[in-house]
């Protein structure tokens, strides 16, 4: 096969030193090189390389490679799989220094607003217009803007997500527990502790703990926002230990001591997804696209809510895993051939009829929920998809007013620093190591640095 993969464990936790040098890069680099130029589509022997974040998505797209290549016999694509956390520290050295190791890199809402300002990708709007095919009306309109930059498109979504909570009903149900569809947060903890039965191995509920921002913090910022926390007020006063900041970081960690998984601090995505998927954990607060990745007993027996909440309803985030195009790529022609076939209508019903419909990348277009085949096996968990993407407001995330955007995330450039490093104390609390007051003070004193810059 033509298309390879190189595969590192999944949840491997990124090397702080390494993370930390990626704003260092961009605040030398500063703005991105003029873009290189377009072609190599037409190459008799043109080979694009693709940085993917490690899923079960990206597995399947990896075993269609060789469609999209029977189609387009010049391309060859060379995918190259990372865990989430290694995948943003590689893709960004590689465009904030104008590397051209990657063609195409799989990047999320975070980062496109960002890069596009700088320069280190792609404009994608002409190559939409360019192909009639691709119908870009059909892209859920939230998730189209927030990869968009001054109007125009400069990602595309391979698939979208919000958050929301996954339940094992048979579980639930032995233990005498019912959930609300919008459950608060008080009332999801006291289920996990009713349902928490260690000496049978089983967890109440999965939690990230893993260090990283689009780890560990993903989960728990929708916590801090719900509870009223907020990471900067309007004057960009740090605010980590605030009462709210710190009674949702409290109430989180303790949850995960109480009623959570085992190891809690090495566990990301897709150790919650395996211990899920293996009956060890009865309940996952996590990303929408997880139901899609159920097998067995728990693609059989699970129940969906919206995003717990607290103070603010509609708590879930709002993400989704993109293909951009960086500027010092020199075929891009080719690249633009592969990701628009990625994320096509007709994509989508490849791999519904290829691999399964269970297998279907959701969020992204419209028309995919109107599919019969798609709603019978996504009937339980499409609508709450798509209505946990619609309420997400990256504009308005939080209680109280704040100068930033994001749900999950600050959307600023030292926040994958500032968030990596944030994530690491709290981890240590997780684990035991530390106090959940030591980390937040040792957070809030790095958040301070940072808002200062923005004063």
């Amino acid at each position: 096969m033509s298309t390879d993969i190189h595969r590192l464990p999944r949840g491997v936790p990124t090397r702080s030193h390494a993370v930390l040098a990626i704003p260092l890069l961009i605040a030398l680099v500063g703005a991105a090189c003029s873009p290189g130029a377009g072609g190599g589509g037409g190459s008799s022997n043109t080979t694009i390389t693709v940085a993917a974040v490690g899923n079960p998505q990206m597995e399947d797209l990896q075993k269609l490679v060789p469609e999209f290549e029977k189609d387009h016999a010049n391309i060859k694509v060379k995918i190259v799989i990372l865990p989430e956390n290694q995948l943003r520290q590689q893709v960004t050295q590689d465009v904030a220094t104008h590397s051209g190791r990657y063609d195409l890199s799989m990047i999320g809402t975070y980062e496109v607003p960002l890069w596009a300002k700088n320069g280190w990708i792609e404009n994608l709007g002409t190559y939409v217009q360019k192909t009639s095919s691709y119908q870009p009306d059909d892209l859920i309109p939230g998730v189209a803007k927030a990869l968009s930059y001054n109007g125009s498109l400069y990602a595309v979504p391979f698939y979208g997500e919000s958050s929301f909570l996954m339940y094992r009903k048979d579980m639930l149900q032995q233990a005498g527990v019912t959930l609300s569809q919008s459950p608060t947060w008080d009332e999801v903890a006291n289920a996990a502790r009713k349902v928490n039965n260690p000496s049978k191995g089983v967890a109440g509920i999965c939690l990230r703990g893993l260090p990283g921002w689009g780890e560990q913090l993903a989960p728990l910022d929708t916590v801090v926002n719900t509870f009223g926390g907020r990471w900067f007020d309007e004057q960009w006063n740090a605010q980590l230990t605030s009462p709210k900041f710190k009674a949702a970081v409290n109430f989180y960690v303790n949850l995960i001591k109480t009623a959570g998984e085992p190891g809690a601090a090495n566990a990301g995505f897709g150790e919650c997804l395996n211990a899920y998927n293996g009956g060890k954990v009865a309940m996952w607060y996590d990303a929408t696209v997880g139901a899609s990745n159920f097998t067995g007993d728990a693609a059989a027996n699970s129940g969906y809510a919206l995003a717990p909440m607290k103070e603010k309803p509609y708590s879930g985030w709002l993400w989704a895993w993109s293909l951009g195009m960086p500027t010092t790529s020199t075929k891009k022609d080719a690249a633009w051939a592969f990701a628009s076939w990625a994320t096509s209508q007709d994509y989508i019903k490849l791999v519904g009829s290829k691999l399964g419909w269970n297998h279907v990348p959701p969020g992204t277009r419209t028309s995919t929920y109107q599919i019969p085949d798609y709603q019978k096996v996504a009937g339980s968990f499409a609508q709450l998809t798509l209505d946990s993407i619609t309420h997400a407001d990256v504009d308005h995330p939080t209680v109280d007013p704040v100068p930033y955007t994001g749900i999950q995330y600050v959307d600023i450039v030292e926040f994958q620093e500032l968030g990596t490093q944030v994530s690491q104390f709290i981890a240590a609390a997780i684990a035991g190591t530390s106090t959940v007051d030591s980390a937040l003070q040792q957070a809030q004193q790095l958040a301070d640095a940072v808002g200062k810059k923005h004063k």
